[in-house]
């Protein structure tokens, strides 16, 4: 496969459509410059500032050719580059049409402003192709800015839609595909979906549209964590037999429908749709909607033991209970401050873990095959949290003590750590056993160590109770990314000034640094530098990111062509792609040695966090002296970012400088910034903190 891919310049100012455009000798036209792209060949046409009409010399509709890609300025979606006109094209599926561009198969459409102002005028037509556009503005069109029919599966990511006559989006036929993290804004209809088209729609800001959202016929589109709010006709409008999914009491929707203005729901089909987990007035819902209480509702109604109210570990006790990860006592009692047992131990971990039997196990001479805790038993010894004793017995009555316990955890969640030095925090270390000492050690630096009255004291040899038994799964659940953080005064903190580099003594991320790196979550170099000042790649990024949050998958992804399984980084990146943090290329690329910019890492960690968006007043970035550089499109994640105290900025407290690269020491304090933000660890001073 040829890997290269030619770029061709384009001016409509300085340009010449005689040139070769190349940088120094641009094309005028992106007519010209596409009749150039030689067939099925990878390339990309990036054009300078200005006006692409028929005034420049452009003939619409423009029909971008299979593989690729048109690209602007992603940075402030496409400002100063217009995309400006219309032509006539024959639609498979709707006849003659005016449009501005047509994107074909593998195309992409980055960071351009696209304008169709005749009267029946449209954006982008999307025909059965599967086109990335992300990071543009479309405005002003007659009809809608973007139109999807056939069977297209385009991904629409981060991009402004406003002021366009009919609507913003229309979805037809049956077409799919990703509508991810847009803004809706002053269109007719926001986004509209018809036919079977069944899109995901998530992550979107829609407000002051007349209608933000309206279905009709068959559809089926998927809707998550919207935002709808302020459309003076009304929120979602659900007509025909369409049935959008709103969530089920597994899987909450997350939407949010508010002020509104005729309704915030409106279903006026004879279906009885399910709404779970959304934020909405059932004054504001009109038509045959049933709310359904989500698995975590459920758990807030579920009754709680009288013995454990006002208990120190009674949150987390709460929780895996109400779950059904432990169980308590006949007499309606959980018995807190009892011992546990290996059975009963081994019971919790397969249950809360859903822990299967993987390799052959010994038999042990004590344990019936009828044995009620059998076969938790063989399924935690086969993943390698307990063990036998080499008397071939297991002794399931045997009390479980705190080493044991918090080294079968680390053991079987196979968590890793590099810095042994950590128990010295531990006031009793010297009653560790050293054949513990290790999995203490890395146990401490992934916060599964929760210590009470005392933080310092561990009591290694102590019988383990069922409540320290609870926080200790529970913390064990939170590095998996199963569960949320509990933030408790208890929670064993490794101290930051256990790890030593060359090069951060002095300086001002030092405590992040050493901080992120005490939890093994940030490493150095092979000569013991951290390089603060230096930038931060892609590739560390994820890995960075993947170490701190464990994220939870959130949509499958395909592998990009740049990052093989044999990658040192190929997991870290999968993992961060499909939690949400990060996102690949239009040809499929990751790019793992491209740096990461500093308004990239702030928007990934409200997004991969899926920290919930304040309704606050666009003033508020005026802190920012420099907040005219941040995109649209990324004013809510920074407002938010903001709010959380993720945000850190150096020398200059009121300098956000979006497009510039991120240093690592600037990450390590974002990323740190946003554990604080979620309860995980404490909190640090730091006068470059924005609040």
């Amino acid at each position: 496969m040829n890997s290269l891919v030619a770029t061709i310049y384009v001016n409509p100012v300085t340009g010449n459509d005689a040139n070769a455009g190349s940088r120094l000798a641009p094309l005028k036209t992106i007519t010209r410059a596409v009749q150039g792209v030689k067939s099925k060949h990878p390339a990309t046409i990036q054009l300078a500032p200005g006006t692409y009409s028929a005034a420049s010399g452009e003939k619409f509709p423009l029909i971008i050719p299979q593989g690729v890609s048109l690209v602007g300025n992603e940075s402030n979606q496409g400002q100063e580059i217009v995309i400006s006109g219309s032509g006539e094209y024959n639609s498979p599926t709707f006849g003659w049409q005016n449009i501005t561009l047509l994107l074909l198969e593998d195309t992409s459409l980055l960071g351009t402003t696209v304008i169709n102002s005749i009267v029946k005028g449209t954006g982008v037509w999307i025909e059965s192709t599967n086109p990335t556009l992300a990071n543009n503005t479309f405005t002003n069109c007659g009809r809608e800015g973007l139109f999807v029919s056939g069977n297209a599966k385009p991904a629409i990511i981060d991009n402004l839609i406003i002021q366009n006559n009919a609507g913003g989006i229309v979805f037809s036929r049956n077409s799919k595909g990703e509508i991810l993290r847009n803004t809706f804004q002053k269109n007719g209809l926001g986004l509209a979906i018809s036919d079977t088209a069944a899109p995901l729609v998530a992550n979107n800001q829609l407000n002051h549209n007349q209608i933000a959202i309206a279905l009709s016929r068959e559809t089926r589109p998927i809707l998550r964590n919207n935002l709808v709010e302020n459309n003076p006709l009304g929120g979602l409008l659900i007509n025909g037999n369409a049935i959008p999914d709103l969530g089920n009491s597994q899987h909450p929707a997350g939407n949010t429908f508010r002020d509104n203005g005729d309704f915030d729901i409106q279903n006026i089909t004879t279906n009885k749709l399910l709404s779970a987990g959304n934020l909405v007035n059932p004054v504001r819902v009109r038509g045959l909607i049933e709310f359904v209480a989500t698995a975590d509702e459920k758990v807030e109604n579920s009754r709680i033991f009288p013995d454990i109210n006002g208990h120190w570990a009674a949150e987390f006790t709460e929780t895996l209970v109400k779950k059904g990860w432990m169980t308590g006592l006949e007499d309606g009692t959980f018995a807190p401050n009892a011992p546990i047992n290996r059975a009963q131990f081994a019971t919790v971990i397969a249950q809360a873990f859903q822990v299967q039997t993987k390799n052959q196990i010994p038999n042990f001479r004590d344990i019936a095959k009828d044995f009620w805790a059998a076969p938790a038993i063989a399924a935690t010894v086969s993943a390698g949290f307990l063990n036998g004793f080499p008397d071939e017995t297991f002794r399931p009555n045997l009390n479980v003590t705190k080493c044991q316990a918090i080294s079968a955890i680390a053991n079987g969640l196979k968590l890793r750590g590099n810095n042994p030095d950590v128990i010295s925090i531990y006031s009793d270390r010297a009653q560790i056993p050293k054949d513990t000492i290790q999995a203490i050690a890395i146990a401490t630096q992934n916060l599964l160590v929760v210590n009470h009255p005392q933080k310092e004291q561990l009591e290694p040899l102590r019988d383990i109770t069922c409540a320290e038994v609870a926080t200790l799964i529970y913390q064990g659940l939170v590095t998996q990314g199963i569960l949320k953080p509990i933030i408790s005064p208890y929670i064993v903190t490794p101290p930051a000034d256990i790890v030593s580099f060359t090069d951060v003594a002095g300086h001002w991320a030092e405590i992040f640094i050493r901080s992120l790196a005490s939890l093994n979550l940030s490493n150095g170099f092979a000569d013991s530098s951290y390089q603060p000042n230096q930038p931060m790649t892609r590739a560390e990024y994820a890995e960075l990111v993947a170490a701190a949050f464990h994220p939870a998958a959130k949509r499958g992804i395909a592998d990009f062509v740049d990052i093989p399984p044999e990658s040192p980084t190929y997991q870290a990146v999968r993992l961060a792609a499909s939690g949400g943090f990060v996102g690949g290329f239009s040809d499929r690329t990751f790019r793992p040695h491209q740096n990461v910019q500093r308004l990239q890492v702030i928007v990934s960690l409200v997004s991969g966090l899926g920290l919930s968006v304040a309704k606050t007043k666009p003033n508020n970035l005026e802190k920012y002296s420099d907040f005219n550089l941040i995109p649209q499109s990324a004013r809510a994640a920074v407002i938010s970012a903001t709010i959380q105290n993720i945000i850190v900025n150096y020398p200059d407290i009121q300098q956000i400088q979006p497009s510039r690269d991120a240093t690592r020491g600037e990450v390590a304090a974002m990323v740190y910034q946003a554990l604080v933000a979620i309860g995980r660890v404490p909190k640090r001073n730091s006068p470059y903190i924005v609040s």
